[in-house]
Order: C-alpha cells, then structure tokens, then sequence
C-alpha cells in the first residue's frame, strides 16, 4: 500500500505519526498481489551493473539516474555520483558531496534527493537538506551549491537560464543556472497534512506547471515567478484527514495547448494550458509520474493498477490489475513496452497495445522505487540499494 509505506518511511513534520497506528492493526493491512505467472516471450539481457553508494535504503527517495551524451549519471544519498559509460557501465568519474566540514548541515550525509538533471555541460541533484549543488559534467567537479527554502525532493528543471527547485514547504524557486543566485520565490501554500513528495514543473511558452500539496495546479510566470493561474483537480471527501489527502506529487505533462495532471485520491485531468479550465477528468489518484507517447497515457495508479487511457478524452484503453500493491515504480515505454519495477526487485513487461505480460524478471532483492529509465537501446534501473542495472531487449 503506497500511502503506508510513504508516512512510515517519510514523516510529516507538522503531525505526529507514532508507528503508523493511524492505520489500524494487521486486520486493516492491504496484502500484496502474488507474484504473476508469466511466460516469458523473451528474456531481457542484463548488460552490466554498477554500485553507486549505498542507494536510498529505506527511505523515500525517487532519486533516478539520467542519461546523457553516452553517459549515465546516477546519485545515492549518502553522497556519492557516479558517471558512467551507458555502453559498458565503466566508471569516468566519481564524487562524494558529504559535507566534512558541517557548513552546510549537522548531517554527515548530504541526503541527496531531488533526483539527477543532466542539462549545458552540468548536472543539478537536490537534498533533504536544503541544498542544491550544480556538479560539471565533465568530471564531477562542484560548480556551485546554494541553500533553498526546504527539503529538495523533487528533480530540478532547468530552462531558459534558471534551475526550478521544489520543496517540501510549498515553495518554487528559481536559481540562477550559472552560479546559483536565488532570483525568485513563488509560494504555493501547503496544507495541515501532506505526502512525502513534490511534483516537479514542466515549461513551456515561458510558465512553469507544477502540482501543489493542496491538490492544485499552478502555473507560474518563468521570469518573475508571479502566478498565472491555479486550478484544483482533486475534491477530497472522507471521514478523515488521511482520506482528505489530494496532493499533486506527479508532475505534469504539456502536449500542445493541454496540460495534462494527476492527484492522489483524485482525478488524472487535462487541463487548458492557458487558462487552466477543465477540459476532462478520470477519476484515477496517483503519485506517481506517467508517460506520454502518442495519443496514449500510461500510468500506474495509487493501487498499483497499470493503465492506458486515451489522451483525447481519458478512455480507459486498458487496465492491467494483477500487480495490485506490489509497490510499483513509475511506468517506462521501452521498445513498444510499458516496464514498471517493484518493491520485491522484478522488473515486469508489458505489451503496450493491451497490458498483456510478455516478460518478467528478478533483478534485485532490495527492490525498487524509483522509474526505470529508457537510455536509447538500453533500460536502466537503479535499485534501493544503489545498484544500477542496464538491460537490452
């Protein structure tokens, strides 16, 4: 069950979660879906594999490698990136941000978080500790670390000069891509109770779209952060607080003139990029990113169901349901196939016409969390335990 796992993994700050109580004894616990029988079509070939520190462990983290130039970059949080050659999974360069001195943290480990942005000769990779570093490409070296509002869970996004920083207090800020400098601050608001997580922007036409922890969407001016428009797409109802959660953790996607988003206990939308008025809604909650090719959706929703809708009006085009509460990864298209990890560490192949199974394979006991990556001919998944695996069809 996702939202268990993520309050006992990450707890809020501003409420007391004392053992996941709140959720009731074993008799209320959501079992796992055995392990499908699949036969398999064909048997993806592991490529190589690599360690790069000690991953995530057990704490709730989407850190993900990105790929770039021939090279994957990929980060743990207890400091350490890694680059490597996609082709062979050799090393090129190897640092370690732990922070020896203290300046910046009491904490030991950096806590690296917000994911791995590869863009001009840099990468961008946040932490819980409220810092931003921009490493060089070329060799790992640190061009430049600045401290942010909060917690930097989210993958920073550079475009048109600034790197986006979402944090976990509700705030987006733009950095200064070439040393850092905070040149903008948007709040967002944030509500009592919330998930651990935030949605990461996307731009385009010269705002920033990013989910809210109050179940909106909101679209901010890119130059000076002045908030254009918000739109809710969740109507929360419930009994509870837990029930009235409606954060919007995934982040959006722009094709064209729509915007399109999703919340947990809410609704997947598209919205009008311009005005953000509805255009239409499914009701299908989730955490998780989705993916966009075609005139298709692919996503996999709070309950670990794995679905294709239609992006012209949100048909259901299929639903696959025998992964229920497995701990699914985000869905990746990887030569015509919708790919998702899961919590035991079996990477599972569908048929992206229908959800049919075609392969599956155990690839790493500590499992996953965050999205399989398509790197051109190759999928590469980065493991709890920080192995990074590269596979071909």
């Amino acid at each position: 069950m996702k939202l268990r796992r993520i309050f006992c993994v990450g707890l809020l700050s501003v409420t007391m979660l004392s053992g996941c109580s709140l959720f009731g004894g074993d008799d209320d616990a959501v079992k796992m879906s055995p392990l499908p029988k699949v036969e398999n079509q064909f048997s993806p070939k592991k490529m190589w594999s690599s360690s790069v520190g000690n991953g995530i462990g057990e704490y709730y983290s989407h850190l993900r490698p990105t790929w770039q130039d021939g090279r994957i970059y990929a980060a743990a949080r207890d400091g350490v990136v890694k680059a490597m050659d996609a082709d062979s999974g050799k090393q090129i360069w190897k640092t370690d941000l732990t922070d020896k001195t203290g300046f910046f943290s009491s904490s030991k480990s950096p806590m690296l978080s917000g994911g791995v942005t590869a863009a001009n000769g840099h990468l961008f990779i946040g932490s819980e500790n409220a810092v931003v570093y921009s490493l060089n490409s070329e060799d790992g070296a640190v061009a430049w670390r600045t401290i942010v509002g909060g917690e930097a869970m989210s993958r920073p996004v550079v475009s048109n000069g600034v790197v986006l920083i979402h944090t976990t207090n509700g705030l987006l800020q733009a950095l200064n891509e070439a040393d850092g400098s905070i040149k903008w601050t948007a709040n967002l608001g944030m509500p009592l109770l919330s998930l651990r997580g935030e949605s990461s922007p996307a731009v385009a036409h010269g705002a920033a779209l990013v989910g809210g922890d109050n179940g909106r969407v909101n679209a901010v001016l890119l130059e000076q952060g002045q908030l254009i428009w918000q739109q809710s797409i969740s109507q929360p109802s419930g009994a509870t607080e837990i029930d009235r959660l409606a954060d919007v953790d995934s982040s959006p996607v722009i094709v064209g003139n729509a915007v399109y988003a999703q919340s947990y206990n809410g609704s997947f939308v598209a919205l009008d990029l311009r005005s953000g008025q509805l255009m239409w809604q499914r009701e299908m909650g989730s955490v998780n990113d989705f993916v966009i090719e075609g005139d298709r959706v692919y996503l996999v929703d709070q309950d670990d169901r794995v679905a294709a809708l239609s992006l012209n009006g949100g048909t259901i085009l299929w639903k696959q349901n025998d992964l229920l509460h497995r701990g699914l990864t985000p869905a990746a298209l990887f030569n015509g196939y919708v790919v998702v990890g899961d919590s035991e560490g079996y990477l599972h192949w569908m048929d992206s016409n229908n959800g049919q199974f075609v392969a599956q394979n155990k690839v790493d006991s500590d499992g996953f969390l965050s999205a399989p990556l398509a790197a051109g001919d190759r999928l590469v998944i980065q493991a709890r335990g920080g192995d990074v695996y590269s596979f071909s069809r």
